[in-house]
């Protein structure tokens, strides 16, 4: 304020206006600092700075490029290339000029360039002198590393760039960027305690400086999903709104769009997430996976199947399959395709194998035991369940770890331990309710109210009881499988579980628990 007041009486030089554009840029002012960034770039040339005006263009399309302008931010990288190149001039501001060029070779999957042009500009910056290059350098690096498979050496360079943020070894300028890059490094690894920490952390460096704007875009629909995670769903909104504000038009806003339309869907209402999801869609055509658990939500089972199919077709690399796989079991689950849903357990588990992350073993856990109590064998379902449930607890994750208790409710009432189902269930229950999940919510009190089922004694499900029919009828196993659109091992398994208990042991006898208790019909 005190540089745009003598500004005001008197022209600044060229470097007060640079640092006028740059303050403008850190408060948010964006169209005060490309302002006053171009006039510091004009003012540089008239004083025959060359170097220094190639600077001031470099962070002009830095802005731009920021902002989504892309055809401007460009243009200004361009313009301080040809400054330098004119002059073949050997300064830092060449290694500025490296980033955009190694982020193009980070678009085009070239990782292996983009590596090298990286370190390229780091080791610039540590001739100079610069920080903030040395850093931007080693950040790209970390990048790169990490998506070459050289995880353990991309996290240890990420994190050491985490530190110089905050600790304020770099420019406010570029604490935005770096955070957004190492946030979006730790989703690709799915080690979301990391990203937490690392959250916390700059938030308190934040909270020392509240006139700045560190967190642009992006950075807000992954602080958003980190608050979704630890149930702070009201804040999770909060920032996916800001970030759909800041992103406004640009492609990215397809991100702020989605996390809204999952809030709102878990929370039940539909129309809103709708909406939502046909915003995003307007912004980008990137593939949402939860645009097939609204469907599923709104009892649209085809389309959910439609929608997260056509999200697995287009899912190529391990990372966005892996989210992918998560969302197609609990489809296929509800559209009794347990064989698909089987299928794509087994591969999301292999995913899962070569990550050390959490929150990826928690899922693949989960989905098991999903599939495992579909396939009636409750029995083995409990204990991926509970590797699950101990996994997301440790997370901070209770929405997850509700739904894990949902599960295991249910394999605790297929197994006849009714008094252990309830306790799950009332459990899962006080959390939707602290949470707002009406959807869910309104679930578990169906299943807390009301018994398991058609049930006779022995505590028979009604698939059970559907096997049970059919067996008295003499129908063979192969038979059974064809009328019920079940595997003969499904068959084979329910038979078991009746056997165990009724406390019978052959056919003969389970035909005549059936005739002794009425389930036999003149249809049957």
């Amino acid at each position: 304020m005190r540089l745009s007041a003598v500004d005001s009486e008197s022209p600044l030089e060229p470097e007060d206006i640079e640092r006028l554009g740059i303050s403008a840029y850190l408060i948010g002012n964006e169209s005060d600092s490309l302002e006053m960034l171009a006039r510091a770039h004009r003012e540089w040339l008239k004083h025959d700075e060359v170097e220094r005006a190639a600077r001031s263009a470099f962070w002009l399309g830095f802005v731009l490029l920021q902002k989504g302008q892309r055809a401007q931010g460009n243009g200004w990288i361009a313009r301080s290339r040809r400054l330098l190149d004119e002059g073949q001039r050997d300064c830092v501001e060449r290694g500025y000029l490296l980033l955009p060029i190694a982020l193009q070779h980070v678009a085009e999957r070239d990782l292996t360039t983009a590596h090298d042009t990286f370190t390229k500009a780091a080791t610039i910056g540590e001739r100079f002198g610069d920080r903030d290059l040395m850093t931007l350098g080693r950040q790209g690096r970390g990048r790169t590393l990490i998506n070459l498979g050289r995880i353990a050496e991309g996290v240890a360079l990420m994190d050491e760039v985490m530190v110089a943020v905050t600790t304020g070894d770099v420019s406010p300028i570029i604490v935005g960027t770096i955070y957004c890059s190492v946030i979006e490094a730790c989703y690709e690894m799915f080690d979301l305690q990391r990203a937490q920490e690392w959250t916390v952390a700059l938030t308190a460096w934040c909270a020392s400086q509240p006139d700045l704007v560190p967190y642009r875009g992006q950075c807000l629909v992954r602080r958003a999903e980190i608050m979704q995670l630890h149930g702070e769903w009201p804040d999770a909104m909060d920032e996916a709104m800001r970030a759909c504000e800041c992103l406004s038009e640009q492609p990215a806003a397809a991100a702020a769009f989605a996390q809204q339309a999952e809030l709102y869907r878990l929370q039940g209402d539909f129309a809103k997430a709708d909406d939502a999801y046909r915003q995003a869609s307007m912004t980008s055509r990137r593939p949402q996976p939860g645009i097939a658990l609204l469907r599923l939500a709104q009892g649209q089972v085809e389309g959910a199947v439609a929608a997260i199919t056509r999200v697995m077709d287009e899912a190529q690399d391990r990372r966005t399959r892996a989210r992918a796989l998560i969302v197609y079991v609990e489809v296929m689950l509800a559209a009794h395709d347990v064989s698909a849903a089987r299928a794509a357990v087994d591969e999301l588990l292999q995913i899962a194998a070569t990550f050390d992350a959490p929150f990826l073993s928690a899922s693949a856990a989960q989905a098991q035991g999903a599939v495992l109590l579909a396939e009636s064998d409750p029995r083995a379902a409990l204990g991926p369940l509970r590797r699950a449930w101990t996994a997301w607890e440790e997370l901070g994750a209770p929405y997850e770890a509700a739904c894990v208790r949902v599960l295991t409710g249910l394999a605790c009432r297929a197994l006849g331990d009714s008094t252990s189902a309830d306790m799950e269930l009332d459990a899962a229950r006080q959390v939707f309710q602290s949470l707002g999940a009406a959807p869910d919510l309104a679930r578990v009190r169906e299943l807390l109210s009301r018994a398991e089922g058609p049930k006779v004694v022995g505590g028979l499900t009604h698939r059970e009881i559907e096997v049970l029919r059919l067996v008295a009828t003499g129908r063979t196993n192969r038979a059974i499988a064809d009328e019920l659109d079940i595997s003969e091992k499904t068959v084979a398994r329910h038979l078991s579980n009746i056997f165990t208990k009724l406390d019978i042991s052959s056919r003969a006898a389970a035909t005549a628990y059936a005739y002794q208790h009425n389930l036999i019909s003149a249809d049957t």
